[in-house]
């Protein structure tokens, strides 16, 4: 049973264009929406950890070794450093979740988008290989007619 052969104008007239999810995506933003995801790209930095890190470092040691006329977040308790540690959390936490969210979002566009774009080759192999299909009878029609 021979399937039907789509001429070429009738493949291109079919397809739809392919789509750059990650231009949508970025049209689709605010800017509150990019300052979330800007947060959360440069918040999980190793660059990030190291300033958190030496401040700690310094802040602790200041106020242990420091002069003591000077230190200004006594021993042992560190409230201030604590409050401040504390507000970095609270602040950070919410647009971390909110930036992790709008890239879980557009990965799932990205996924959707590659499904239409392997769907769109998977429907152009089996158009080429119908057309080598109805080659192959043709040539094979042709054979058999200068055979006999």
């Amino acid at each position: 049973m021979k399937r039907p052969v789509l001429s070429l104008d009738e493949i291109r007239k079919n397809r739809k264009p392919i789509r750059n999810v990650n231009i949508e995506h970025k049209q689709k933003l605010s800017s509150l929406d990019n300052f979330a995801v800007w947060i959360t790209q440069h918040i999980g930095t190793m660059g990030f950890f190291f300033v958190i890190f030496f401040w700690t470092v310094i802040w602790l040691g200041w106020n242990v070794l420091g002069p003591s006329e000077y230190q200004f977040d006594p021993y042992p308790a560190f409230v201030f450093w604590l409050f401040i540690s504390n507000l970095i959390q609270i602040f950070l936490m919410p647009l971390i979740m909110i930036g992790q969210n709008l890239q879980g979002y557009h990965a799932e566009r990205r996924a959707e988008a590659d499904f239409e774009v392997n769907k769109k080759a998977e429907e152009e192999i089996e158009n080429i290989l119908t057309h080598l299909e109805n080659q192959n009878d043709m040539l094979s029609d042709i054979l058999e007619k200068l055979n006999k």
